[in-house]
């Protein structure tokens, strides 16, 4: 489902990154794209929201009255776009790619890290420095310490996913012998 959901909300997030190229609000459209995602995760939302027996044009006033004042009037159309065509839902994905689209134009890519223990400082600019080497653009790590993985590491750059995990290659095993 995930991957219908991208292909889904591609369009939007394609079309609203054009927009805010061309009228130079990158930061304006980011931010309402992070609000609207907000609410229609919030968890009250979202069941008024799936209530089939509330119009279209209702759930877009919905969001429009909370949003308030902290939407653009293309922002305003951009959510009564989304409700005529039933894809609210897609506003955290369309956040996200927003985001991607935006950290490429800037020529940056954030990286997730997550690692069996805390890597020391030293350890988490080198694996930075050799990121930026290979994905050739400036890399944010945000770094997240899970002890699950037993040890090793788990990488997820945009659709690049490094998984160098004990768990990783124990289930890579275990798939393997089946």
């Amino acid at each position: 489902m995930a991957g219908d959901t991208t292909t889904f909300a591609r369009p939007y997030a394609e079309a609203v990154f054009a927009q805010a190229q061309q009228t130079q609000q990158m930061g304006l459209w980011s931010g309402m794209l992070e609000l609207l995602s907000a609410l229609v995760v919030d968890a009250q939302l979202e069941k008024v929201l799936a209530n089939p027996g509330l119009a279209r044009a209702q759930k877009a006033d919905l969001i429009l009255d909370i949003a308030g004042e902290h939407l653009s009037q293309d922002g305003k159309n951009l959510v009564r776009l989304l409700a005529q065509n039933t894809r609210l839902v897609l506003l955290p994905e369309i956040h996200v790619l927003f985001q991607r689209y935006q950290s490429a134009a800037q020529g940056t890519i954030t990286v997730h890290l997550v690692t069996a223990y805390v890597l020391e400082a030293v350890d988490q600019d080198k694996l930075t420095s050799a990121l930026q080497h290979r994905l050739g653009r400036t890399v944010v790590l945000q770094s997240e310490v899970d002890s699950n993985l037993i040890g090793g590491f788990r990488i997820r750059a945009g659709d690049l996913v490094i998984d160098g995990s004990v768990v990783g290659q124990l289930q890579q095993l275990a798939h393997a012998l089946t």
